[in-house]
Parts: C-alpha cells; sequence; structure tokens
C-alpha cells in the first residue's frame, strides 16, 4: 500500500514539474528524498510522512514561475488535494502539508516537528556540495535569461543573480545562502554533511576567484 502510494506520488510529481527550467527539478525531489531517508536512519521520525513531503514539496514550483507568489503555500495545496484522493488519513495529510508549508529556505520558517525539520534540512543540504554549485549556475542562468526574454525577474533573487558581472553575483549567492545554511540547520546529522560539503564549495570558489584575477575574496 504505502510502496504504490510513494511510486504514484512520484509519477504525479513528475508531470507537474515536466519542463520545469531551473533547479527545482525532478532530480531535485530525487536528491531530498534520499537526504531525508539518509537523516531518519540517524534521527528517527514517520518515514511515510517524511517521504510524501519530500516528493511534493516543490510541486508548487511551476505556478510561482507563471503567478508569483510562494510555492511552499501553493505545493501544500496541490498535495492536500491530490492525497486526499488517495484515502489516505486527514491526520496525515496535514503532517505532510505542514512540513511542506516549512520547507522554504528564505521564508525562515522554524518547523515545529521532526519531520519538517528533517524534510528543511535535506531541501537546504541540496544546495551545498558540487551539486549545489551546478544548481546555483543552472538557476542564475535560467532566471538571467527568463529577465533578458520576458522582463520578468524573481524579486527575491535580485540581490544576486541580476549582477552585470556573474563571478561577482555568485561569489555574494554564496556568502548569503550557502555559507549560512549550517548555522540554520535542525539536526545534527544534517549538520554534519553540510560540514563536508562546504569543503567543496569553498575550494572551488577559491580556485574560481583565482582564475577570474579575484583572488582577494573574502571566503
Amino acid at each position: 500500500m504505502n510502496m504504490d502510494l510513494i511510486e504514484k506520488t512520484r509519477e504525479f510529481v513528475a508531470t507537474f514539474l515536466e519542463g520545469e527550467p531551473s533547479s527545482h527539478d525532478m532530480s531535485h525531489i530525487n536528491r531530498v528524498e534520499a537526504l531525508c531517508l539518509e537523516i531518519q536512519k540517524e534521527e528517527g521520525g514517520d518515514l511515510l510522512i517524511l517521504q510524501l513531503a519530500a516528493l511534493l514539496h516543490d510541486v508548487g514550483v511551476i505556478k510561482e514561475h507563471e503567478e508569483g507568489g510562494d510555492h511552499a503555500v501553493y505545493s501544500a495545496d496541490i498535495a492536500s488535494e491530490f492525497l486526499s484522493r488517495t484515502g489516505l488519513g486527514k491526520e496525515v495529510i496535514e503532517a505532510v502539508t505542514g512540513c511542506i508549508r516549512t520547507h522554504r529556505f528564505s521564508a525562515g520558517e522554524k518547523p515545529d516537528c521532526l519531520e519538517a525539520q528533517i524534510l528543511q534540512d535535506a531541501d537546504r543540504i541540496d544546495a551545498l556540495g558540487a551539486v549545489g554549485i551546478f544548481r546555483a549556475v543552472l538557476s542564475m542562468g535560467a532566471l538571467r535569461m527568463l529577465k533578458h526574454t520576458t522582463g520578468m525577474d524573481k524579486g527575491s533573487s535580485k540581490r544576486t543573480v541580476y549582477i552585470e558581472d556573474p563571478i561577482e553575483g555568485f561569489n555574494e549567492y554564496m556568502q548569503y545562502k550557502p555559507f549560512t545554511i549550517p548555522e540554520k540547520l535542525n539536526t545534527e546529522t544534517a549538520k554534519k554533511i553540510a560540514k563536508e560539503r562546504l569543503k567543496i564549495m569553498r575550494l572551488y570558489l577559491k580556485i574560481l576567484n583565482n582564475e577570474a584575477g579575484n583572488s582577494k575574496k573574502d571566503l
């Protein structure tokens, strides 16, 4: 029953995120799910709630691209509607949507249950390490192109994405997002993972700035 529900949910999310142009695609979903499972092994928590929340946490991101607003709220609403058709109990659905509503980095939400803490941690960790670098560059490129072609910009991203020199923008992005993540994590397991991933990012940024002639940048 649970495995069937997980796979149906995975298929449902994949149809929603088909064509997602930035870094909240299905590969991100799969990585966050895997990180949630890794953290849950050490920290505990309800596996079904956690896995459903991980799969559905960004299902509203396309709507955010089209209409603005907060994809965490959209995702929770879509998740609630989808899960209510599966016969899942109301308490489980509310637990899943509660996790989703508090996951977003920029919203500064404080999750109030272990499953929500783990989801928030896993989502933030996916912005770290080699894959974090890849996601940042991909997302910056997509957002810069979106503004170039349509004139639309993402208000929360103006600080770094639209700086004229993209390398300077990347440096500022690293300072205000990845390098601040460890202090905002909830679980000890997540903090250990983050510490290792940040080593890679600091090394990459040092080499990037050396090659770009910005060797005096403070890391």
